[in-house]
């Protein structure tokens, strides 16, 4: 069952819900169906590696045998 997440139409309402196929959700505050599926911070985000993007980039520059971004002195 995937995990939508929806902004009703008629109140402003956003809410998240699992979907199975052929049902149609409706708002749990006003029971409108006129609703807009937003996308997700899931499916828009990420950036694939597993690691935070606030992480500080490591120099590459103290010629740590494993190559740039292998530094012994990154603060990670």
């Amino acid at each position: 069952m995937p995990l939508f997440e929806y902004e009703c139409r008629a109140c402003g309402s956003q809410f998240e819900h699992l979907t199975r196929s052929g049902e149609t959700p409706a708002c749990p505050s006003c029971d409108s169906e006129d609703l807009q599926k937003r996308l997700s911070v899931f499916a828009v985000g990420g950036n694939g590696g597993g690691k935070s993007a606030a992480a500080p980039a490591a120099c590459g520059m103290c010629g740590d045998p494993n190559g740039p971004g292998s530094c012994g002195r990154s603060t990670m």
